[in-house]
């Protein structure tokens, strides 16, 4: 795989940084893979050859490319992370994923002076609200790792999927329900739009290996603007499996001039929704929801909805928050998934005994019967 072009235009009101990929192994025809984020959020981004090579790395692999070479310099730092994630890759995957080579047009590679900015990666959902609301009880604001920026990017799930459509009003949506947040927070909300995902929209590839790549890629675009970028946790160290973001695998994307760090690990999903119910504002204008309706910030039916819903309830919380236009689940409403699928019993099982505290019976004796279901 060759990445060329890589420039920077300013267009339409935004600042686009863009590169030309083409497959050398596979007979696949050349793309322009994109990062942009509008004119007005553009101060520190720049086309970094760094960030198109950490958001090309696993397509390439996946597609079995036999190399990758970016026409442009390339941070040793990352290299040697790179080369350290791909054998991570290699041992999860059986060897399918084999280590290939990293080369560069120059070894030239300037390190970037910024102002020492930190920034997270802001979904809305409760990991990234959890990890925003922890910065700012345990960080002074003048501590250089006190957060003021959260990018949020478009193409990841909204507009990730290529033949469910951009939805850009569903982002647009998104965008005001978050910057309520973190301006309580006092943080700038940046978006972020890009088609990375698209060189290989493969749901197990995007999962299991790929999503924190394009996190980590996102974050190089802005290596002029911060030099520590926080990722939200998706799971607790018991229950840490392969997955495209995880605390192995985020901190190798890293530059010398970006740190990326992989966060509140150490906190269960419990934990962390009953850190985001303390804060009033989050708590009211949250957005979990994967399904990305028109209509709703979250639909309230699908998994990922219904899911948080059960937990909310068996905290005693539902009823507290407008998040959801429903305050009430239903076993009904839990028994048309299947909740054993992708790592959720360990979302699951924890509520059966707090929901028979709240007086649910109906809903722990149907998670129980779908969890038993699998393993008869």
């Amino acid at each position: 795989m060759k990445i060329t072009q890589i420039q920077l235009e300013h267009d339409a009101g935004f600042a686009t940084a863009s590169a030309r990929v083409i497959f050398e192994d596979r007979d696949l025809p050349e793309k322009t893979v994109f990062i942009k984020t509008p004119e007005d959020h553009a101060q520190g981004f720049d086309a970094n050859p760094d960030a198109f090579l950490v958001g090309c790395l696993l397509p390439a692999l996946h597609l079995g490319e036999k190399r990758i070479f970016v026409d442009g310099p390339v941070c040793p730092f990352l290299k040697e992370g790179v080369h350290v994630a791909m054998h991570i890759l290699s041992h999860w995957t059986q060897g399918r994923y084999t280590p290939i080579l990293v080369e560069s047009a120059s070894d030239a590679h300037q390190v970037p002076v910024n102002p020492g900015r930190a920034g997270m990666v802001m979904s809305g959902g409760m990991d990234s609200l959890a990890a925003l609301r922890l910065n700012r009880l345990n960080y002074p604001k003048t501590h250089p790792a006190y957060i003021q920026d959260g990018f949020f990017l478009h193409g990841f799930d909204i507009g990730g999927v290529r033949e469910r459509g951009a939805k850009l009003h569903v982002f647009d949506r998104a965008v005001t329900a978050i910057t309520r947040i973190t301006e309580d927070a006092d943080t700038t909300l940046v978006p972020v739009y890009t088609n990375l995902r698209h060189l290989c929209d493969e749901r197990d590839l995007w999962l299991n290996s790929f999503f924190g790549a394009v996190l980590a890629a996102m974050t190089h675009g802005f290596s002029h603007r911060v030099n520590l970028m926080f990722i939200g946790s998706s799971y607790d160290i018991p229950n840490l499996h392969p997955c495209g973001s995880h605390p192995l695998l985020d901190p190798e994307y890293s530059s010398y001039a970006v740190r990326i760090r992989h966060r509140d690990y150490e906190l269960s999903r419990l934990e962390k929704i009953k850190i985001v119910s303390r804060w009033d504002t989050a708590f009211q204008n949250f957005r979990v929801c994967l399904a990305n309706v028109p209509d709703q910030l979250n639909c309230g039916r699908c998994e990922k909805c219904v899911r948080t819903m059960t937990e909310l309830t068996a905290l005693g919380l539902l009823h507290k928050t407008r998040a959801f236009e429903a305050d009430e689940v239903t076993p009904a409403d839990i028994s048309q998934f299947d909740i054993t699928i992708r790592v959720r019993p360990p979302f699951y099982r924890p509520l059966i005994p707090l929901l028979r505290n709240q007086g649910r019976d109906d809903l722990a004796d149907t998670i129980v019967r779908l969890l038993n279901r699998s393993e008869s």
